[in-house]
């Protein structure tokens, strides 16, 4: 892993490929590139000018250290609990403590595993704008980041979803005197005790705070919709057709939603211990936000000092503004892994790639894509003879 000490926003630097982000897609997208022959990028030449760099790579990762957002989750969230979690490719994962928090333990093993393959990783590095150089569909494109400008022939952008938690609006939000807070700020349960706490939301994240706030506290739930539930896991068919269907809105263009959304929530015996204790009873949403609760669908008023909005995150894609890759229907067509308009831009762990096991794939599959565009196009962007 390199370090980066200063920003030398003057100079350019070049890579054929550089990917945005080092969190598990991130991290796959780096291993099948070496796999495939291509060297960490040089570093910058004294005279600012672009060298070339051929079959050269560069990780640009906005965190202080390994981990992506596993390095921001709650400490409650240990390994025997958290949502299964799939091997990085080529170095399986060591003996896991069940009672370790997750954090730490995903933490360490990315970092091992990016020293281990010696991957190219600078960091901490915020992109700020991924741009065309000019009108060659085949040319190249201008990265801007904290730590200066790059020029690459390819973008593979791992950049996930935890930068930014969603937040719906409702009425009166603003007026509430208690405490508001994402997923993404929660700590820990210990934090409301004495307070009644709502939580809003129809994920895995929700229906487990659920039961890890329950256990100290009073809490209401409210989902917008009714929830699916599972009695086990579902086979490799079902999970199969169930990203398919994510992956079908990502190919027309469309917003995508959560694999969980798909496939519903399965019962554990933690979440059957909570729905004991009448934590995962679900009350229809409510109607307005008021200073000191919420305005119940009844028309009743509920008093809570806490609301958690468990209401999942959208995909951080504002650094490829630029590229204008939206269409009409709000979100960006795909053709697996490659933006539909754009073929040297791919995006990894975007949509059906979301999951740990859908990330590793996406990875090897967008690496697999660049490189048949670069055979097939010549160190200038023209077509190979």
């Amino acid at each position: 892993m390199a370090e980066i000490a200063d920003a030398r926003a003057a100079v350019l630097r070049a890579a054929d490929v550089v990917v945005i982000g080092a969190g598990q897609a991130g991290l796959s997208a780096a291993y099948h590139l070496q796999r495939r022959g291509f060297r960490p990028a040089g570093q910058a030449a004294a005279d600012a000018v672009v060298q070339d760099a051929p079959g050269s790579y560069v990780v640009l990762d906005a965190e202080a250290g390994p981990g992506g957002a596993w390095r921001h989750r709650w400490k409650s969230l240990r390994m025997a609990t958290v949502n299964g979690i799939s091997d990085l490719p080529g170095i399986p994962k060591p003996v896991v403590d069940p009672a370790e928090p997750s954090s730490g333990f995903l933490s360490r093993y990315f970092g091992d595993y990016e020293e281990g393959l010696g991957l190219n990783i600078l960091r901490p590095v915020k992109v700020r704008s991924v741009s065309r150089e000019d009108n060659n569909p085949s040319g190249r494109l201008r990265i801007e980041s904290s730590a200066g400008s790059w020029s690459a022939r390819a973008v593979i952008n791992a950049t996930g979803t935890w930068t930014r938690p969603f937040w719906p609006i409702y009425p009166g939000q603003s007026t509430f005197r208690g405490r508001q807070l994402h997923v993404a700020d929660y700590g820990a349960a210990e934090d409301f005790r004495g307070q009644h706490v709502i939580v809003v939301g129809g994920g895995i994240s929700a229906v487990g705070l659920l039961d890890e706030i329950s256990q100290v506290t009073t809490t209401s739930w409210f989902t917008r919709r009714e929830l699916v539930w599972r009695e086990a896991g579902f086979d490799q068919k079902a999970g199969h057709d169930a990203v398919a269907l994510v992956e079908e809105r990502v190919r027309q263009g469309l917003p995508p939603q959560s694999v969980v959304s798909v496939t519903g929530l399965i019962w554990t015996p933690s979440l059957r211990a909570a729905a004991a204790r009448g934590a995962l009873d679900r009350r229809e949403m409510f109607t307005e936000i008021e200073p000191g609760g919420v305005r119940l669908a009844d028309g009743r008023f509920l008093a809570a000092g806490v609301i958690l909005w468990a209401t999942g995150f959208r995909a951080e894609l504002e650094h490829l503004a630029p590229l204008h890759l939206r269409g009409s229907g709000g979100g960006i067509a795909m053709d697996g892994t490659q933006v539909a308009a754009e073929e040297r831009v791919h995006l990894v762990g975007y949509g059906p790639s979301s999951s740990t096991i859908g990330a590793n794939r996406a990875g090897r599959a967008a690496v697999a894509g660049i490189v048949r565009m670069l055979a097939r196009l010549g160190p200038d962007g023209a077509l190979s003879a």
